[in-house]
């Protein structure tokens, strides 16, 4: 079974195609060789006999016999042939018999099978030859054998044996080679698969080299496993927080229900019970819905509603809602606009941001205290910053106030679900803003808006 998965593997697949295409390429590139290399020599061939040829055509003729003899005397390899005739067909001088048949006397070469003397008519062999009639009448033929070209041809078809089929096997092996080291990293790979699936959420895929694709896909693919074992871990705790902060009111509710339904003897006695059941049934609908808000603005369903906003607008409506609220505490609310900006976003997202993030201000500062409202312009940056004389947020809690549900003990008194900064960071992440929150004594948290973030320019000034 194995091994019929190693041959049906992809990578084996598309390695027989590379060595099947490397042959194929090796095959036409030698036989493109031959070609240029047979050519070749029987253009030099024809060029030395009609050189030959012109020099003995040239020469008296009572020394062509001589030359030709000559000529014939020092072919120590048997390659050349001539032939000196009359004018009635008779050799005068030469290694051939007699004129090759459907032979051209025209100075033109051309392949000829011809008779050399002392040899069987069976064993004629076929030459490249020039023939040209003399002045005289006589006939002068010179040729050579030029079997060198088969002899090439030999030795460029074993150089395409020694050289294709190493070759050949060498892709192969490498095809097999990366194939079973692909299916060894799948096998991996899906063991470690199966473990997540069965719950293991700690068990990572392997990397190796983050140069290598499949690591680099290994790194992607841990990085979605980090931010999904948060995401379970948080679904997981956010579930005990709804149904604990669900609870309480629900409770508080039923008690009142049920001591009203004992204990009241009056309408204004039941009228009190019943006021204090709508009350919890008002918070626990109040969670539920922040909830709902909350998953709507992380599914980011409102960027179809994006638009030109102006904050200095929103900062001057925010502050005239909350002002009642903070006189009632006694604490300074006051606004401070740098200038008339604008960004791209939701309006309303934007106004509940800045408004949650005002009335965590005013909720957490005491009597006498101030909280601030500021629109700067910072460098290619729009800057939203809410102070407050609070008690501010530590170091160490910057990250879980971001939490849903997340309540510190001195915040345990004060009323509230826990889901203003979660909203928050939500409409933020949304907008493409950031959200920066300043540890120490006295809050200080501020939207910071860059002006090339997400695309085109989100922030301008009039």
């Amino acid at each position: 079974m194995r091994q019929l998965q190693f041959i049906r593997s992809n990578t084996f697949r598309w390695a027989s195609a590379v060595a099947a295409v490397f042959a194929l390429f090796m095959i036409v590139l030698f036989g493109f060789i031959y070609w240029k290399i047979d050519g070749y020599l029987i253009a030099r061939s024809d060029r030395m006999i009609a050189q030959q040829l012109n020099f003995m055509a040239a020469l008296p003729r009572d020394r062509r016999a001589a030359a030709i003899s000559d000529h014939l005397g020092q072919d120590s390899r048997g390659v050349q042939f001539a032939g000196l005739f009359d004018p009635a067909g008779n050799r005068l001088a030469g290694n051939l018999r007699e004129l090759p048949r459907d032979f051209t006397v025209d100075g033109a070469a051309q392949a000829a099978r011809v008779a050399p003397v002392g040899q069987p008519p069976s064993g004629d062999p076929l030459i490249r030859a020039i023939g040209r009639r003399l002045e005289n009448g006589d006939v002068l033929v010179l040729g050579r054998n030029v079997d060198e070209t088969s002899e090439i041809s030999s030795v460029v078809g074993q150089a395409l044996a020694l050289g294709l089929l190493p070759a050949l096997c060498l892709c192969l092996l490498a095809g097999a080679w990366l194939s079973v080291r692909a299916q060894r990293r799948v096998e991996e790979v899906n063991q470690r698969v199966q473990r997540i699936i069965a719950g293991d959420l700690r068990e990572r895929l392997p990397h190796r080299n983050v140069s290598d694709p499949f690591s680099r896909l290994a790194v992607i693919v841990n990085s979605m496993l980090d931010e999904m074992e948060a995401m379970i871990n948080a679904l997981a705790g956010v579930g005990n927080d709804i149904a604990h902060d669900l609870r309480t009111p629900l409770t508080r509710a039923r008690l009142s229900l049920e001591r009203g339904r004992t204990h009241a003897t009056t309408l204004e006695q039941l009228q009190s019970v019943t006021d204090k059941a709508i009350g919890g049934i008002d918070q626990s609908l109040a969670i539920i819905t922040a909830l709902l808000r909350l998953t709507e603005i992380e599914n980011s369903r409102r960027s179809a509603r994006f638009g030109n906003v102006a904050l200095h607008e929103i900062l001057r409506e925010v502050c005239d809602i909350y002002e009642p609220i903070a006189e009632d505490k006694t604490i300074e609310l006051g606004v401070d606009i740098d200038r008339k900006l604008h960004v791209w976003g939701d309006r309303d997202l934007l106004f509940e941001a800045v408004a949650n993030l005002v009335d965590n201000a005013i909720k957490f500062t005491p009597a006498g205290g101030k909280v601030g409202l500021d629109l700067l312009r910072g460098d290619k940056e729009t800057i939203v910053r809410v102070t407050d004389t609070g008690s501010g947020i530590s170091e160490q809690e910057r990250e879980a106030v971001l939490r849903r549900f997340y309540r510190s003990d001195k915040m345990r008194n004060t009323p509230g679900v826990g889901l203003g900064l979660s909203l928050v960071a939500a409409i933020i992440k949304l907008h493409g803003f950031r959200l920066v929150i300043h540890p120490g004594s006295g809050g200080r948290i501020e939207i910071v808006c860059l002006d090339k973030a997400n695309g085109p320019t989100r922030c301008r000034d009039d």
